[in-house]
């Protein structure tokens, strides 16, 4: 894995490949994500999602292929991860350069909702809370290239859709380029300018969200895309 040399992409991936005790996860995958692109990646559970965004991260030196990231890359994972003995505020600094970064981690807090939480312990946070934690220490770092693993998949229904506006927001500030990995295609089609299905270890034709600004499930053209994308999934939707 190198850095991305190219100013118009954050990533570029070509031949990608990976293999767990002789079976192939990942099959050559080709991807490239510009800078401030915001790409969603569906799949099955055990189709390699995960393994892709762990190689981009850097947490995964086996695989294969060639691989081009910015060094300036954030993680958030489905677990907050937050450091139970650590004050919210220490949490979302941690590994920074002390130099103005008690400031720089107030001023994300607050971006996230979190102003009042500075000295709050982790324990103390709901679900909800907590992730936005975890989005603020990714964001305080300002990466070119953001990377979500499922972060919304233990929260319920509201808080999610109340993190998904967040999201959209924080995204339209920072512009890093993003990788979504989900399960969810509503949430895909939410959030997503870009939306890929990874099956067999090969990612399938990439579909452009081309919905107007204010996405209604209502909308038409998100019923085809749904029903599009669940078709590529191998679901099959009811009614």
């Amino acid at each position: 894995m190198a850095v991305a040399a190219d100013g118009r992409l954050a990533v570029s991936a070509r031949r990608v490949t990976r293999e767990f005790s002789g079976r192939e996860v990942l099959s050559g995958v080709e991807l490239d994500i510009r800078r401030g692109e915001f790409v969603a990646l569906l799949g099955r559970s055990g189709s390699g999602k995960s393994t892709l965004l762990r190689a981009m991260a850097g947490l995964d030196p086996e695989t294969g292929g060639r691989l081009l990231v910015p060094p300036g890359r954030a993680v958030v994972f489905q677990d907050p991860r937050l450091q139970p003995w650590k004050r919210v505020l220490e949490n979302v600094i941690l590994g920074l350069p002390r130099a103005g970064a008690r400031e720089r981690g107030r001023a994300a807090l607050a971006e996230v909702g979190l102003a009042g939480h500075v000295r709050s312990w982790p324990a103390t946070l709901s679900g909800g809370e907590a992730q936005r934690a975890a989005l603020a220490r990714a964001l305080v770092r300002e990466p070119e290239l953001l990377l979500l693993d499922e972060p919304f998949g233990a929260l319920d229904a509201l808080t999610r859709l109340r993190m998904h506006a967040l999201l959209r927001a924080l995204c339209a500030a920072h512009r890093p380029a993003v990788l979504l990995v989900t399960h969810d295609v509503d949430e895909a089609i939410l959030l997503a300018d870009r939306i890929l299905v990874l099956t067999d270890g090969r990612l399938g034709p990439a579909r452009t969200v081309g919905l107007a600004d204010g996405r209604r499930r209502t909308d038409p053209a998100f019923a085809r895309l749904r029903g599009d994308l669940l078709a590529e999934l191998g679901v099959a939707e009811e009614g």
